[in-house]
């Protein structure tokens, strides 16, 4: 997973989306990690459970904003956190329990589930499934 996540980093075209979902410990925060690596964001990016966003400075102008709703109540809440401008145009923004966000998502963006299959804790089944038009990412492998 952190190897996909790096290459989505690597070859993002912003503005672009990701709203990951998943059970808690099924690795959003491991994937959302590794595409703001694979963008170019050095030091430390810790998980924006209590502060809900950070943003870094990516590689070539590139900005990433990392978000983490589960503790939202209500999905107005998000435009507390600058939800109407993102993505702006040099944006990756990752987004995890964007299910609290509801039907505030944008139109174009990519839904990514990761899954833990009951019989193998260890791996992850990942869904990538496209809403409108996000542009390209490259194919999840064997997580």
């Amino acid at each position: 997973m952190e190897a996909w996540g790096a290459r989505i980093g690597a070859a993002a075209a912003p503005p672009l989306f990701l709203a990951l979902s998943g059970e808690l410990g099924a690795g959003k925060s491991v994937l959302a990690r590794a595409v703001a690596r694979g963008a170019g964001v050095a030091g430390h990016i810790p998980s924006p459970t209590f502060n809900l966003v950070f943003r870094y400075d990516a590689a070539a102008g590139l900005s990433v904003v990392h978000m983490d709703l589960y503790r939202l109540e209500r999905p107005e809440e998000v435009r507390e956190l600058g939800w109407n401008e993102l993505p702006a145009p040099d944006e990756v923004v990752l987004v995890e329990w964007p299910e609290r966000a509801e039907a505030l998502l944008p139109p174009d963006r990519w839904d990514i589930r990761l899954v833990t299959p009951p019989d193998a804790p260890e791996l992850r089944e990942v869904v990538a499934v496209p809403v409108g038009k996000p542009g390209p990412l490259p194919e999840p492998e064997a997580c």
